[in-house]
Order: structure tokens, then C-alpha cells, then sequence
């Protein structure tokens, strides 16, 4: 943060302006190199990658990696695509890490970092998950390792943070699985330090995804033929957010929240102002930078009582991921916004295979 008042202060943009007066971080949700400039540009401080994101940064860039993934091929002879593309994972995770690398020294561990999300097909297996988890942290520096909240995936959380692993907790919607993963993450910081182990270079985060629990409550609106106040349903998300990140507050767990699957604008401009973590696409900054939006702190106003006690009434999953108890463990694996973020990202994975399929194995109809 700098010095000086607000007004006496000159920004470059609105999220700049955020970055420079609030508690509030930016981490670009995407690694493609030119977006990620530009959230550097404006004060961004992280970012994240994972298939989906990867296969997108390959459309974009293909004059760069193209040629990569040939090598690899040769390089690795017996190799399965999904090897190959999982190398390619790891080799553009820590390649784009490099960028983040001074943000990271200068804030000695806080931010800048580099997310990168374990394969999401092992969401049942805590012992895959963890491992992977490890491994990946070892790539660079400054990686911060995504991890689904699947009740394998919060065991796995707590051994990958025993073993001194920051991790992203991700495919996360509601207030009971944050808590759930604040506990596992606590559970494995006091096991590194009766063991006389160092915990301050781990710095946390935990995903809400805000825009998919808001996405699945209108698709349950429109099966159901719900009628609702207009406007109602884009503040399911930030309702949940607000909730956990006073929680949070309270009990004072080592871990941030952040904010993520932008639907909407209040999506960053409701939390600002928390010691949190908001990871808009690139579109989003863009058009959050070309609007006439203020940074303005509204992360302890409370959404409207009457809006929460509507989608409370009238959508049961809204309660389930409102009220703390909602969702036991065993539950986070079949709560709907999970299973369709987890077949998204588990599809992500083919389609990034058939990318490297194309490349690597001749068409028979060019020959």
C-alpha cells in the first residue's frame, strides 16, 4: 500500500486504485502472457492456471507452445498424451511464475504467486491429490497449489499444508466447505509447528466461486419455475462470501478468501475492502477498467436481509450453502456446483489431450 491519502493519489485504473488503498489483492485468472501483463500492469499480484486455462493460452499462443509440445513428444517416446500434457501443465506453470517471482520476494510469500490446479480426476483420492499437490510445489518458488473441495480433497488439503504446501482450495461454493477447509488447514499449520516446523512462508487461499453457485440457483429457477424479485439471484454468491469472510474474521484462521467466476460486477466491487483475494478473468478487468465503477470498501455491508430470506425460502441449496451445517463433508462431493465445476474441469483435461493428439499423431486424411 502507498503512502498518502486517496485523493491526493493518481491511478492508472479502478483496480489499481483497489490495489493501492485497500487490503483487497488482484490475481489474474488466467496465464495467457499478454493478459497477465496487463493485470501486473494494474496492480495485480497472482495468477492461476489449470486445463481449462491452459488450452485456452494454447489457442491464443500457439506460435509458442505448438513447437513445445513436439519436442516433448520426441523427448518422451512412451509417454501418453495426457502425460505429454501435463508436462506442458508444469513446464507453463513455472515458465509464467517467473513474472510473479518479484512481487513474491518483495512480499515475502503473501502474493505472488502462481496457481496451479491438481488433476481434477483424482478427487476422490486424497493420497493422488496430495501428492500431486507436493510435487507441483516444487516447480517454483512461489507456486500456490490448487486443490478441490471434495471431502478426499479437504484430507488432502491438511497433509499438503503439513508438508509446507500453500494451497488454493478450489471447486468451493459454500460457507461449510471454507470451513472445512480453514479446520484442515489449521490442523495441518499446528502439526508443522509441534514439530518445530516453520509455517510463515505458507500463505493459504480459499476459492469461493462465487458465479457458479449464483449459475446453479438459476438453472434450479428455471426447472422449478421459481418466481423471484428481479436481481435477486446475483447476490447468492456475494451473500455466501460476505457471510464466510466475517466468519473467518472471527475465528482467525490463516487463510484468505478469494473471489472468483465473475457474473457480474459486484463480484469485486461488494468484497472490496477485505483482506482478501479477488481473481477476475481478463474481460472482466478490461471492463471493470473502462467502467465508471469507484473502489469503494463494501466488504461489512451486509447484503440486503430481505434478498437473503428470499433465496433462503425458496431454493434449499442456497441454504446449504449459506448456513454453516448446510453440507456435511460427505456431501461436497454431490452438491451440484461441484459436480458440474468437476466435469467441466475432468473434460478440460480430454479436450487439452486431443490438443496435443493433433499435433503430435498424423492425420491420415493430410497425408
Amino acid at each position: 500500500m502507498t503512502t498518502g491519502t486517496q485523493e491526493t493519489q493518481t491511478y492508472k485504473s479502478v483496480l489499481h486504485e483497489m490495489t493501492q488503498f485497500t487490503k483487497t489483492v488482484l490475481w489474474n485468472d488466467s496465464a495467457a502472457l499478454d493478459e497477465l501483463n496487463y493485470s501486473l500492469d494494474h496492480g495485480g499480484v497472482g495468477a492461476t492456471c489449470n486445463p481449462v486455462i491452459v488450452l485456452d493460452v494454447l489457442k491464443k499462443e500457439a506460435s509458442l507452445w505448438n513447437g513445445r509440445i513436439r519436442e516433448l513428444a520426441e523427448q518422451m517416446p512412451a509417454a501418453t498424451e495426457d502425460q505429454i500434457a501435463w508436462k506442458l501443465v508444469e513446464e507453463m506453470s513455472a515458465e509464467r511464475s517467473k513474472l510473479l517471482l518479484p512481487v513474491f520476494e518483495k512480499q515475502k510469500g503473501r502474493n505472488g504467486r502462481l496457481s496451479i490446479q491438481t488433476d481434477p480426476r483424482f478427487y476422490r483420492d486424497a493420497a493422488a491429490i496430495a501428492g500431486q499437490a507436493i510435487h507441483f510445489s516444487k516447480l517454483a518458488p512461489n507456486m500456490i497449489v490448487k486443490i478441490p473441495v471434495t471431502e478426499a480433497g479437504v484430507k488432502a488439503i491438511e497433509e499438503a499444508t503439513y508438508h509446507g504446501v500453500s494451497i488454493n482450495a478450489t471447486v468451493c461454493f459454500s460457507l461449510p466447505q471454507c470451513v472445512a477447509v480453514a479446520e484442515a488447514v489449521e490442523r495441518g499449520l499446528k502439526r508443522r509447528e509441534a514439530e518445530g516446523k516453520g509455517v510463515a512462508s505458507i500463505s493459504p487461499v480459499c476459492t469461493i466461486m462465487v458465479g457458479r453457485l449464483d449459475d446453479w440457483l438459476k438453472v434450479c429457477a428455471e426447472k422449478k419455475d421459481i418466481t423471484l424479485n428481479p436481481g435477486h439471484l446475483e447476490w447468492a454468491g456475494v451473500a455466501v462470501f460476505k457471510k464466510t469472510y466475517k466468519l473467518f474474521q472471527e475465528r482467525k484462521y490463516r487463510i484468505r478468501l478469494l473471489s472468483a467466476a465473475f457474473r457480474n460486477h459486484m463480484h469485486w466491487s461488494e468484497l472490496i475492502g477485505g483482506d482478501v483475494v479477488i481473481s477476475p478473468p481478463h474481460k472482466w478487468q478490461v471492463r471493470l477498467n473502462g467502467s465508471d465503477l469507484k473502489a469503494v470498501p463494501r466488504i461489512d455491508e451486509p447484503v440486503s436481509p430481505a434478498i437473503v430470506e428470499e433465496l433462503l425460502q425458496k431454493f434449499p441449496d442456497f441454504a446449504r450453502a449459506y448456513n454453516e451445517g448446510g453440507l456435511q463433508e460427505k456431501e461436497f462431493d454431490s452438491f451440484p456446483p461441484t459436480v458440474r465445476t468437476l466435469r467441466q474441469f475432468i473434460e478440460a483435461c480430454h479436450a487439452l489431450c486431443a490438443y496435443v493428439r493433433n499435433l503430435t499423431l498424423p492425420d491420415p486424411d493430410k497425408a
